[in-house]
């Protein structure tokens, strides 16, 4: 039995510790993401990253817990997961053309210990057309992405013009960044 927990059901987080050769179970509860209205960006990634781990650190007691959250931010607004069609693609027409910043809030939690921080990527996307966001939101329907999309797919292929910054915090979670905070914990 794995002595990591990861407190989230994002197959990309997943994904990216198996890349890492991390050996983790997954343990999720029901967590509420809403967030006291005063915190700059970068705290509330991690105030919900540790609102997750808290949820779950019952059922994993002599466990390491790693929860994450990532945000995106246009103009100091964050832009959260879209509701619908209508709203994913009012959300890609924002982020086309611009700047935004994404931001992963990271807790790690084990008896003794609680380690959190965040990382952020600037991320710059070409103009993309109508058809080329009606497309992207037809066919990968990104409705449980932040920002409505992910890097790794088509979108982030042929609408993103620079990235500066952790390509894998984009994905979900700056995995080199965990991995280092595990190496203390150990």
């Amino acid at each position: 039995m794995a002595n990591i927990v990861l407190a989230s059901q994002s197959p990309r987080r997943k994904q990216l510790l198996e890349w890492a050769e991390v050996d983790f179970e997954i343990i999720v509860e029901p967590t509420d993401e809403t967030y006291p209205d005063n915190l700059d960006p970068g705290n509330v990634a991690i105030y919900i990253a540790t609102q997750k781990a808290a949820a779950v650190k019952y059922k994993a007691p002599d466990k390491i817990i790693i929860a994450a959250d990532t945000i995106v931010v246009l103009n100091n607004e964050i832009i959260g997961k879209p509701k619908d069609r209508q709203d994913a693609v009012k959300i890609l027409s924002k982020l086309s053309g611009s700047h935004h910043q994404v931001i992963t809030g990271v807790t790690i939690w084990n008896k003794s210990t609680e380690v959190s921080f965040s990382d952020l990527t600037d991320v710059e996307f070409h103009y993309l057309t109508q058809s080329q966001i009606e497309f992207y939101v037809d066919k990968y329907k990104p409705y449980d992405k932040a920002g409505a999309y992910a890097i790794q797919e088509w979108i982030g292929v042929v609408g993103i013009k620079t990235i500066r910054g952790d390509f894998y915090n984009v994905m979900g979670l700056p995995v080199s960044r965990v991995v280092q905070a595990l190496e203390k914990m150990k």
